[in-house]
């Protein structure tokens, strides 16, 4: 079955950017002109996602705004015949089918996921964390969607990260696949760890917010206590169904920043302004002339 809609948690309260984040959701936090999340909802579309699935909260109208139509916005930019920017805003709206659930509690990520469920019924589904801003030539939720396709399992995204790191993360224990188009990228998960200290990680494979996941998750996670600070967690729900599904770990290819953090968000600034071809010139050369 082909993976169609996307689940995108979202109703965080942000509080690692107060107090930029008190009025204003941190998924709409700009990445030179464009909020974090519209980053990860243009990657979704270009892997073939049809329906968007945004998990709000309170506070959180501006991206229900952000990706709905403003009449009077385009109105004035078509009067000043500014049409480039009048096409930029109408491709927001444009990009997909997007619908919104509330999430009242703030009880983990894989609350958040559960959510949904009314939503995605019956078939295989995509999460995307949108603080995870991955850039590359093929989308990364693309590639976790191609081998879903070829190995029929649920995929989460792993990337290789410093040793002593691997207490931020889920962590996974894995063989390489025997079959399939990219068995050098390709795990079969036997183990996943929830934030290990770096003595105790099976690997240092770590599980960002890219995810392919097949419906009988959501049977798992009603089935999930409760862990570390009263939260339903994903990836305690991703251990349970790998007592009856096969869960496969996928190195993707691109650039991962974790925009959830101050640092990160700061490089994933100046990155993507260097590589863009309208600032990246003027850009480089003002860096240039800083005494670092």
């Amino acid at each position: 079955m082909r993976v169609r809609k996307a689940v995108f948690p979202a109703a965080g309260w942000g509080t690692r950017f107060l107090p930029a984040t008190k009025a204003q959701p941190k998924e709409m936090l700009p990445l030179v002109d464009k909020p974090v999340i519209q980053y990860a909802v243009e990657e979704a579309v270009a892997a073939g996602i049809e329906q968007v699935i945004i998990v709000t909260s309170s506070q959180k109208r501006a991206i229900e705004d952000h990706f709905d139509l403003n009449y009077e916005l385009e109105h004035l930019l078509e009067e000043k015949g500014e049409i480039e920017k009048l096409r930029t805003v109408r491709h927001i709206s444009d990009l997909a089918q997007v619908a919104y659930v509330r999430q009242k509690e703030q009880l983990g990520l894989g609350h958040a996921v559960l959510m949904a469920k009314d939503l995605i019924g019956h078939e295989p589904f995509a999460v995307i964390l949108p603080d995870d801003v991955v850039i590359g030539d093929r989308p990364c939720i693309g590639q976790l969607i191609h081998v879903y396709q070829e190995h029929h399992g649920s995929v989460v995204a792993v990337t290789q990260v410093p040793h002593e790191e691997t207490g931020r993360y889920g962590v996974i224990a894995g063989e390489h696949v025997t079959d399939g188009s990219d068995r050098e990228r390709t795990y079969r998960v036997t183990q996943l760890v929830e934030k290990p200290a770096p003595e105790d990680a099976p690997s240092d494979l770590a599980v960002i917010g890219r995810y392919v996941l097949t419906p009988k998750i959501f049977d798992k996670l009603e089935q999930t206590q409760r862990g570390a600070g009263g939260e339903i967690q994903l990836t305690d729900a991703i251990q349970a169904l790998m007592d009856e599904q096969s869960v496969f770990g996928y190195a993707f290819e691109g650039k991962r920043y974790d925009a959830g953090t101050t640092m990160g968000w700061l490089q994933a600034s100046v990155e993507l302004a260097l590589a863009r071809p309208d600032t990246g010139g003027e850009f480089r050369d003002y860096l240039r002339t800083l005494d670092i």
